[in-house]
């Protein structure tokens, strides 16, 4: 069993934005999967598919960030997966744009959706892809910069840096390795 989340901020509002690329790698590998978004459960919108013999639910909280940590804590309740079988995917300042990251464990960070689930989760124990977004300008803010939308060829690099993830979404359900992810896609 395989809990997938990928990170945003839900309504037609967000879409497009820095922040929510997490969702768009989720979305992506639906869409790898043959699945789509469809039902309600844990504060979440999820997709339910079998790979390889392995239950995979894919979600998209529909708290806002910063309240990410409530519907993935009740998903893990409800679906009970190994801890190190919650992958979450999520924008990271700190990483150029178009580059994808793939950690076994780690802190929050700065990234308030991480901080609320290693929280509620009570651990940082899970893997995690995290997709580079690049600094903010120096004369904006950090919150008005991941909620706004990228330029032309900042879009082009992000759009293939969620492809990646989808494609290691998948090898992290068909290998079961954070190890085989990271040495493919670091």
């Amino acid at each position: 069993m395989y809990l997938i989340i990928g990170l945003g901020n839900i309504g037609s509002r967000y879409e497009g934005t820095y922040h929510n690329m997490g969702f768009a790698a989720v979305e992506a590998a639906a869409k790898l999967l043959g699945v789509k978004f469809k039902k309600r459960q844990g504060f979440a919108l999820t997709a339910e598919a079998f790979y390889g013999g392995e239950r995979v639910i894919l979600a998209k909280p529909e708290t806002f960030m910063n309240l990410s940590g409530d519907s993935v804590k009740c998903l893990a309740g409800i679906f009970k997966p190994e801890i190190q079988n919650i992958l979450v995917v999520y924008d990271d300042i700190d990483i150029p744009a178009g580059k994808i990251r793939i950690r076994p464990h780690g802190s929050g960070g700065s990234h308030n959706g991480m901080k609320s689930i290693v929280e509620k989760l009570g651990t940082e124990g899970f893997p995690r892809i995290r997709i580079g977004i690049g600094s903010p300008p120096e004369y904006m803010d950090l919150a008005d910069y991941v909620l706004s939308e990228p330029d032309r060829q900042t879009r082009g690099l992000l759009k293939e840096a969620v492809e990646k993830a989808a494609d290691a979404i998948i090898d992290f359900i068909k290998f079961m390795s954070v190890d085989n992810m990271m040495q493919k896609y670091n």
